[in-house]
């Protein structure tokens, strides 16, 4: 299985892309590193370079995401989301391997 965006998630990826003007060679990178209350933060950011040994990479919605080989272990199945609500607003992480997760979403243990 893969990472997933849903429409949703992958219509803001675009609308920021637009927004900093960045060109479509721009992939959206989703990992994993260690920390927060959890064990393992997420973690999202634009990067302009893929490795064909150490990266996977899909295409979701018209945006091209990149997940290095590491972080695929624990991401596998995983559906990134936006949530927007007068009291939220980011990206949602929903991860099948995801034994425990904080109360913000943005930690989770194996």
């Amino acid at each position: 299985m893969a990472i997933k965006l849903t429409e949703r998630a992958a219509e803001e990826v675009m609308r920021f892309r637009k927004e900093h003007n960045f060109d479509d060679s721009m992939l959206l990178r989703i990992g994993v590193a260690g920390g927060g209350c959890s064990g393992f933060n997420y973690t999202l950011n634009f990067d302009d370079s893929f490795d064909m040994k150490a990266d996977s990479k899909y295409d979701c919605h018209g945006v091209s995401v990149v997940v290095d080989k590491k972080s695929s272990l624990y991401l596998d199945g995983t559906e990134v989301d936006w949530y927007d609500s007068l009291e939220k607003q980011g990206f949602t992480f929903n991860n099948p391997n995801a034994v425990k997760s904080c109360g913000c979403g943005s930690s989770f243990q194996t």
